[in-house]
């Protein structure tokens, strides 16, 4: 029998779970919608989990680490734009070579600071970004239903959390109502009559990549200084690619990647809840597939079977400059 309390946590831990992968698949959509294709999600996550953790840890500020992940990740963003923006080399073969680099360097640096494999020592409450109660929430708590969705679903997250939600709004604001917004989308599908309007193609593009090294920084920070106490080596596991899979599965759309992300957090939370568990007919649920399910939702998205996503035009295209 599925009680209330077994919906009610799993809708908690499902956005706990999407967080990441929210603020990594907005982070994508700035940079893709401007026509850089970035491969190099999962990359810039991890680079900025590590700096977050190490800062964090070195210096007892969880707030440092979030600068210094943010820092570090921009500046794997420049790398990428500068080979595919100014050197206009191939997008795929960039990303690809970030998330490798991330990867090595993450590994020997936690190694040569840390010890023990490279992952930092645990960190203390200073350290972290712990989960916070909103107004009324305790007192909500006895209200049937939806005192319950608000004092423990909606209340009692971090601040990154409420921050990856708060960007969904923001970033259909800024996509669709704005002027760098419009501007964003006009350089991914024609660039050349953005220039021809007197807009510089490259100046926009390195913006978009650097709002990418932000967020995807932010998603970094969340992964070790609020879902984990500190960094661990290879920490993101796959969960760039994951946001990856979404942003293409909603579209380049801010409110459906949301809903794509929501997704998948809610698998990965079915997946830790239901390990071990004996369902009817069906007997014990095996642990394997349970841990693989939003995996194979992503092969499934990504082989297209399911919808049909219409990318930017100019996405993947180095832009050169008619003379």
């Amino acid at each position: 029998m599925i009680e209330l309390q077994d919906i009610v946590s799993t809708l908690a831990a499902s956005i706990r779970l999407s967080t990441p992968l929210v603020l990594a698949a907005l982070a994508g959509l700035y940079s893709e919608r401007s026509g850089v294709f970035d491969i190099g999600l999962e990359g810039k996550m991890l680079a900025g989990a590590f700096a977050a953790g190490a800062i964090a840890a070195l210096a007892g500020s969880a707030w440092l680490g979030l600068a210094a992940a943010i820092v570090v990740s921009v500046l794997m963003a420049l790398i990428h734009g500068f080979a595919c923006i100014t050197q206009r080399g191939n997008q795929i073969v960039s990303g690809v070579a970030i998330n490798f680099l991330a990867s090595g360097l993450t590994a020997v640096a936690g190694h040569a600071m840390f010890g023990f494999g490279g992952p930092t020592p645990r960190l203390g409450a200073e350290g972290r970004f712990l989960s916070i109660q909103l107004p009324g929430a305790e007192a909500m708590r006895s209200v049937p239903v939806i005192g319950r969705i608000y004092s423990d679903i909606i209340s009692g997250h971090n601040l990154l959390v409420y921050i990856a939600f708060l960007m969904v709004p923001v970033t259909a604001w800024v996509v669709y109502r704005t002027r760098f917004g419009l501007r964003l989308r006009a350089v991914g599908e024609n660039p050349a009559a953005v220039d021809t309007a007197g807009i510089s193609v490259t100046f926009l593009r390195y913006r978009a990549v650097m709002i990418t090294g932000i967020l995807c920084g932010v998603a970094g920070t969340y992964l070790a200084l609020a879902q984990a106490g500190g960094f661990g080596r290879d920490m993101t596991a796959g969960q760039g690619y994951i946001a990856l899979a979404a942003l293409i599965f909603a579209n380049w759309k801010p409110w459906p990647v949301l809903g794509a992300c929501f997704l998948f957090g809610l698998l990965s939370a079915l997946s830790i809840r239901l390990q071990g568990v004996v369902l009817p007919a069906i007997g014990t649920v095996p642990v394997q597939l349970m841990q693989a399910l939003p995996y194979i939702l992503t092969v499934i998205l990504l082989a297209g079977f399911i919808g049909k996503s219409t990318p930017p035009r100019a996405g993947g295209v180095p832009y050169v400059k008619e003379r």
